[in-house]
């Protein structure tokens, strides 16, 4: 009778363990919602979070964290309450600078953390400050994984902690107009949708979009990156504008791909500028760019070199054709064609 107990007790268990549910936290500081168990896409969205409660939840002060849900409805974040901005609020003398110079003397607070990881945020999350204004997140912000359906609209966001917008999906609009970032941002694989905005924002750290797609218009006008920037293997499939910004320390655009025009226009380097490898299908504008660190071009590949202005090319770069490394990969498929014909040879040989 006992190990019946124990057997059922364990069955039950189990069952329960595998049952999708979700799961709240005790702290009272912080909304948590959790998505346990073994979950399909019907049941992740028949326990949807109501944007509305997470609304709720900022409103009084609280922060959020969501993991593995779906969230349905709208957010808002200019339904959070004013109150006057003070530079102890901040802390940081630069972000202190813009917004006092901006004038503005109240802005809107998250002070916990703002965290939707593998969310599915089905409606619009966005700040939606027309008007001169800050939402200023005093804790960690990270949206690591989640897809953002429609649009996201994080313009004139403060972040004091580290943001984590790595292996991103953002369907349509990503905006972070004039957004600042205090300390390291991190975009490392994310998928941008139809227009992305980055506009005049300001990287006071490291800037990471190492890997990252953007699939529509990409706009880095007039930013300013502090520490060093990651566009490593990052690809553009559309029209793209780095025009006016600043790069205080390392660029790394190495095997970065330009499919459509880019503009480095007025563009200032005062580090290294990485090319290495990169791939520029269209016009490359760096008219008027200053080079003050050393710039590598190294195998990279213009190949329509008639569209190239404002900087000279060393010798030996790619101008149109293959790159090498598009060789090397020629090479290896004519040797494994090879192969397959000599392979099929024998075998026709030995069937006869």
């Amino acid at each position: 009778m006992s190990l019946l107990c124990v057997v059922a007790w364990v069955v039950g268990s189990a069952m329960s363990w595998g049952v999708c549910r979700v799961e709240e936290g005790a702290d009272p500081r912080v909304m948590v919602r959790q998505l346990e168990g073994t979950c399909s896409d019907e049941d992740r969205h028949a326990l949807a979070v109501s944007a509305d409660e997470v609304l709720a939840a900022l409103q009084q002060g609280r922060g959020v964290a969501l993991k593995g849900v779906a969230l349905a409805g709208d957010l808002p974040l200019d339904r959070l309450r004013l109150q006057p901005f003070e530079p102890e609020l901040v802390r940081h003398a630069a972000i202190t600078e813009r917004i006092e110079a901006e004038r503005v003397s109240a802005v809107r607070v998250i002070d916990g953390p703002f965290i939707l990881e593998d969310v599915e945020v089905q409606g619009i999350l966005a700040t939606n400050l027309i008007e001169p204004g800050y939402v200023v997140v005093r804790g960690p912000v990270s949206l690591q994984g989640s897809t953002i359906r429609r649009s996201m609209d994080l313009s004139r966001m403060v972040f004091l902690d580290r943001a984590d917008f790595s292996d991103m999906h953002i369907g349509h609009e990503g905006f972070f107009i004039r957004a600042m970032f205090a300390k390291d941002a991190d975009f490392t694989r994310t998928s941008f949708g139809t227009h992305s905005r980055f506009h005049q924002a300001r990287f006071l750290g490291k800037a990471a979009f190492t890997g990252a797609r953007f699939h529509g218009l990409a706009e880095f006008l007039e930013v300013s990156f502090a520490e060093d920037a990651g566009f490593a293997r990052t690809r553009f499939l559309q029209g793209t504008g780095f025009s006016g910004s600043r790069f205080h320390k390392t660029l790394d655009a190495s095997e970065a791909r330009f499919d459509r025009e880019v503009y480095f226009r007025f563009t200032e380097y005062q580090g290294k500028a990485d090319f290495h490898r990169a791939l520029f299908r269209n016009t490359a504008d760096f008219t008027e760019a200053r080079f003050r660190g050393a710039v590598d071009f190294r195998e990279a590949v213009f190949e329509y070199p008639h569209l190239v202005s404002g900087v000279d090319l060393p010798d030996g770069v790619g101008e149109g054709g293959t790159s090498e490394r598009d060789r090397d990969f020629l090479l290896l498929f004519f040797i494994l064609a090879l192969l397959g014909l000599v392979l099929l040879a024998v075998w026709k040989k030995k069937s006869r």
